[in-house]
Parts: structure tokens; C-alpha cells; sequence
């Protein structure tokens, strides 16, 4: 349902800090020129804990509407109160999304079968459902058994990776069917290699097509032309990861000329140092 290479759009700031919904239609079509499956609005990339409910439900709006169809759009939907993510995914559904990307929740830590109950909860309301396993930012991993149990549930269907893992892949498939997709830029390839079917990346918001070529060839089997674009971008894969995400993608779209360089606090810009390391990977790979 959702193989592919997915792009998890930032929200754009004007510089006095309110969404760029004008910007935010620009970047959307850009990723749809570039050949991008689809984009996932108001995950970690999109500044979510950030952003208050009505930008949050007009972000998911705009990005369907300006979708229209043409890519898949899977609103980042998750919170760690179970009726809170019930109420944003109502809304991406009744919205027109194509799926929802539920986070763990983070800082109650729920155990495992609080997990089940949590992630079935918002699978009842029938929008097609991807897990999203990040136990660095979450400080709980939804166990492979956990989503073996879950993939029962006929309106969860994907689980992203980002717990930097390609065990992990291997693990669950060998437990359940479900669709994995990639939640690491580094580790698209190495996934797909052993049976995820995609990524929700970050790289894609200032290397769309290179990105979605890769993908794109691997579920091919065009291996060879896979790792030579996995092997030409695997500086950026990294060095977008210098300092926390979306803080040096953002950076590297301002030195694009994409968007602003605005975060909301308690994010804010990256130092020197680091910024000059993202501008000199932008220049070997001649996006500046």
C-alpha cells in the first residue's frame, strides 16, 4: 500500500514564526515534479510538538489539498494521549489522508500492552495505519512480538524503522506480513536489501529525485543502480543528522533558497561549524 519513497515534509516558517502555508504548497510540488510517492506533514521533520492544532489540521489539509491525488499523503497524527491522537486522526481522515503515521508515545512510556491498545485504538477508526518505531526520541520501542500482534489489526499496515536497525526488518518479517519502510536515510538501502519496501526520508526534502530513483530502482531490482545513488548520497544521508532533525535540513533549504531558516524553540539554528559541514556536502553534490 505505501512502498515508495515518502518525503517527511518540513513545516515552513515566515520570519516572524507563523506557517508558510504559501511555501508549504511550493515544496509540495516540488516533490511531486521529482517523482515522490508521497508526504508525511507534521511528523518529527514537520516541528509537530511545536505546532498547535489548528496549524497542525490546516497543514494536513493544505498538503491533501494540494496533493490532490497525484501522491499519497499520511499525516503524522501520533501523540502519547491516546484520545489526542484519536481526535488528530479523525481529523486527517474526514481531511482526505491517505494513511496516518502514529508515533509511540513518548514520555508515559506505556508498556507493550498498553501499546496494543493504544496503536488499535486509532487502527478502529479505519484510516490505513503505519507504526512508527523511534525509541530514541520516545524512550520505548515497540517490540517485534508487539508488532506481530498488531499486524493482525487489518488497518495497520506498515511499520516505519528508525531505531537504526536492519535486524529489526529481518525480525518482523520473519514474524508477521506488514510493509516496512525505512525511517533512516542511511539505512533505506540496507532495508530494502532485506525486505522493507521504501522510506519516510528526510534527504528528500533537498534531493527528492535522486532519492526516489533509488527507491524506485531497489523495488526493481536494479541493484547496481541503487547502491551507485545510495554510495553518491550517503554524505548527505549523515550530515543532515549533525545536529537534531529538522534543524540542518532546514538550514540546507535556506542555503537552497527553498525556505526560511525558522525554527520554534526550543529548536534553533545549528552552530558554525556544523552548518559549514552541511554547506560543503550541498556543494560536492552541486545543489548549491
Amino acid at each position: 500500500m505505501f512502498e515508495g519513497a515518502y518525503t517527511a515534509i518540513v513545516t515552513p516558517f515566515t520570519r516572524n514564526g507563523d506557517v508558510d502555508f504559501g511555501k508549504l504548497r511550493e515544496l509540495i510540488e516540488m516533490q511531486v515534479k521529482n517523482g515522490i510517492d508521497g508526504i508525511v506533514p507534521v511528523g518529527t521533520t514537520g516541528e509537530s510538538p511545536t505546532l498547535d492544532y489548528a496549524e497542525h489540521e490546516k497543514v494536513v489539509e493544505t498538503c491533501v489539498e494540494v496533493a490532490r491525488k497525484r501522491i499519497k499523503v499520511i499525516a503524522g497524527t501520533g501523540a502519547n494521549s491516546t484520545r489526542e491522537a484519536l481526535e488528530l486522526t479523525k481529523h486527517a481522515k474526514e481531511a482526505g489522508a491517505d494513511g496516518t503515521l502514529q508515533v509511540t508515545p513518548y514520555y508515559n512510556k506505556p508498556n507493550q500492552a498498553g501499546l496494543i491498545k493504544h496503536f488499535s485504538a486509532v487502527a478502529d477508526l479505519g484510516l490505513p495505519t503505519i507504526l512508527y518505531n523511534i525509541p530514541g526520541r520516545c524512550g520505548r520501542e515497540i517490540e517485534v512480538g508487539t508488532v506481530a500482534e498488531l499486524a493482525r489489526h487489518p488497518n495497520i499496515v506498515a511499520v516505519k524503522e528508525a531505531g537504526g536497525s536492519v535486524d529489526r526488518v529481518s525480525q518482523t518479517l520473519a514474524r508477521c506480513k506488514i510493509e516496512i519502510l525505512s525511517g533512516d536515510d542511511s539505512l533505506t538501502l540496507p532495508m530494502m536489501a532485506v525486505g522493507a519496501v521504501g522510506v519516510i526520508s528526510v534527504a528528500t526534502n533537498v534531493a527528492p529525485k535522486p532519492v526516489a530513483d533509488m527507491v524506485h530502482a531497489a523495488l526493481k531490482g536494479d541493484w547496481k543502480t541503487a547502491r551507485e545513488l545510495h554510495q553518491k548520497y550517503y554524505r548527505l544521508f549523515t550530515d543532515l543528522f549533525v545536529d537534531t532533525n529538522p534543524i540542518p535540513v532546514k538550514a540546507a533549504m535556506a542555503m537552497m533558497g527553498l525556505c526560511e531558516e525558522v525554527y520554534r524553540l526550543p529548536l534553533c539554528e545549528m552552530n558554525d561549524a556544523n552548518k559549514a559541514k552541511v554547506r560543503e556536502c550541498l556543494k560536492q553534490l552541486k545543489l548549491v
